[in-house]
């Protein structure tokens, strides 16, 4: 369970800081089941309300300093297969996009940039769903290794592209 004060991931809402534990007095929820009430890092005038019991499902604990840098330097290693299948690859990458996983995020911002230096290679432009999920893996990731290490989300953006470019140079090198 978590604590007032804590930040925890939700899907898209990203960062939210835990403000209170409490019962809903609403017309339609049940009176005795105890609701975190989340307050989006991104959006403070938002309020987000998920069950308790529901935290393993929709929750997650944000990133330490620590663990965002050991993210950033596993990078190189991140791999990840996805299917080959356009139709497919799009629900396995809405699927890792939901779960919020940092590494699945690396994966799909890893193998988003390859697709598009390839098309870019053959003179073709990306996808939309390529350009849609590409941005919504790095709004969501970029956004929290910003939260967790105190830098710019832009910051973030800038080293984690320049060791995507980095690794992509040396492969084809």
């Amino acid at each position: 369970m978590y604590q007032i004060g804590d930040y925890v991931i939700k899907f898209n809402n990203g960062v939210c800081r835990v403000e209170d534990i409490m019962h809903l007095d609403m017309p339609g929820t049940d009176r005795n089941r105890l609701y975190y009430l989340l307050i989006p890092k991104d959006c403070q005038s938002a309020k987000v309300y998920v069950p308790v019991d529901a935290e393993s499902r929709s929750l997650r604990k944000a990133l330490s300093k620590e663990e965002a840098w050991e993210i950033i330097r596993k990078i190189p290693e991140t791999e990840k297969k996805w299917s080959t299948n356009d139709k497919q690859r799009e629900q396995e990458y809405k699927a890792a996009i939901q779960s919020c996983n940092p590494t699945e995020l690396v994966g799909i911002i890893k193998n988003l940039y390859s697709r598009k230096q390839i098309r870019r290679a053959q003179g073709k432009k990306s996808t939309s769903t390529d350009e849609r999920y590409f941005k919504l893996a790095e709004d969501s990731l970029y956004s929290e290794l910003a939260f967790a290490i105190g830098r710019e989300k832009q910051e973030m953006k800038q080293i984690i592209a320049k060791t995507i470019a980095e690794i992509q140079e040396k492969t084809e090198g």
